[in-house]
């Protein structure tokens, strides 16, 4: 039987940060605690506007329901996430902070690190990236500037997005990967195709809305560069959708509604040839920790939530050089700050 606790928190930015769907200041996060024979475990889902889901929600949805997950007899991870999807079908991101704590408790009963359990090499992770949200030239080059790093992910879907990213070029040599959260037409892409090219782009993640599949088939056709699904690419059933269009996909874990399903959609895009990328929805540590965990399944990672973020609440991740490393405590290692989650 389980004793859970849950804390919502708006975590301050270090700058305000925007993207083509809108800027804010602070970032939503709900932190579930799992606690079992005196083990404690956590996980955390940060909220998304344009996903519909808030931290009330989460809340609402958890104790209308929550002597049910109290009552679980828990024997391991994905038979857990099973029971929390049918138990709450409408809220994905409730039942990944709830499978992320299920994975953390699983590691913590064996006395093992995640990896661990995973037989993982933690060497053969890839580094993370460094976002750079849509602002003025000036401010986005000043960061660039702050924040030196080997990779950037530069947030597109702007009016002067073309301008923006020939002056980021030529203030730097790291690479480059642009996200447009679905903000550009085909027109458009096509338009800036030429000059997309010179600028030497590692990759271009989610160009448009989430259904238009037709047009990222015809703008894949048309450029080298790698072309990678976020929002059209949301869990496990939409893996399919992407073979043949996209490079690659973007795995987040509370949209994909957790640890689970992302672990079957790994396989799967390996399976059909696709490339993966572990993304951040600006998760803190709590959440950022289980990307740790499992970067060395990925391609390419977009993990700094802790980078962007004033506020934290846990420890047991560190980046050296990018390179993020997760505690090698048990479960997902991390060590909640009591005054901060309090």
């Amino acid at each position: 039987m389980f004793k859970i606790k849950y804390w919502k928190k708006e975590l301050a930015f270090e700058y305000p940060f925007t993207i083509s769907k809108g800027t804010k200041t602070h970032q939503p996060t709900f932190v579930v605690e799992l606690e079992w024979r005196g083990i404690k475990a956590y996980g955390e889902a940060p909220a998304i506007t344009y996903y519909d889901i808030t931290v009330d929600q989460m809340e609402k949805d958890l104790n209308v329901k929550i002597k049910f997950v109290e009552n679980f007899s828990f024997t391991e991870p994905k038979r857990f996430w099973h029971f929390l999807h049918h138990l709450f079908p409408k809220n994905p991101f409730l039942v990944s902070a709830l499978d992320m704590a299920g994975w953390d408790l699983y590691a913590k009963i064996r006395n093992k690190p995640l990896y661990e359990i995973w037989k993982l090499d933690l060497n053969t992770a890839p580094i993370t990236d460094y976002t750079i949200g849509i602002d003025s030239i000036e401010i986005m080059l000043n960061k660039i500037k702050l924040h030196p790093s080997p990779i950037y992910k530069i947030k597109v879907g702007g009016e002067a997005d073309l301008q923006n990213l020939v002056q980021i070029r030529s203030q730097t040599n790291s690479k480059i990967r642009i996200d447009a959260n679905g903000g550009w037409t085909l027109d458009q892409a096509i338009e800036m195709l030429p000059t997309l090219v010179v600028l030497s782009l590692e990759l271009i993640e989610q160009p448009f809305p989430k259904d238009a599949y037709e047009d990222t088939r015809v703008f894949s056709k048309m450029t080298t560069i790698p072309i990678f699904a976020d929002e059209s690419c949301v869990g496990v059933g939409d893996v399919e959708k992407c073979i043949g269009i996209f490079a690659g996909i973007n795995i987040k874990l509370t949209k994909s509604s957790g640890i689970s399903p992302a672990l079957e959609m790994i396989k799967r895009a390996r399976l059909n040839g696709l490339k993966i990328m572990l993304g951040s929805m600006n998760e803190c540590t709590i959440g950022t920790a289980a990307l740790a965990h499992l970067a060395p399944m990925a391609d390419y990672l977009d993990a700094d939530g802790p980078l962007l973020l004033k506020d934290d609440l846990a420890s047991g991740i560190s980046y050296t050089d990018f390179h993020l490393h997760p505690s090698t405590l048990p479960g997902l290692g991390i060590q909640v700050t009591p005054n901060e989650i309090n």
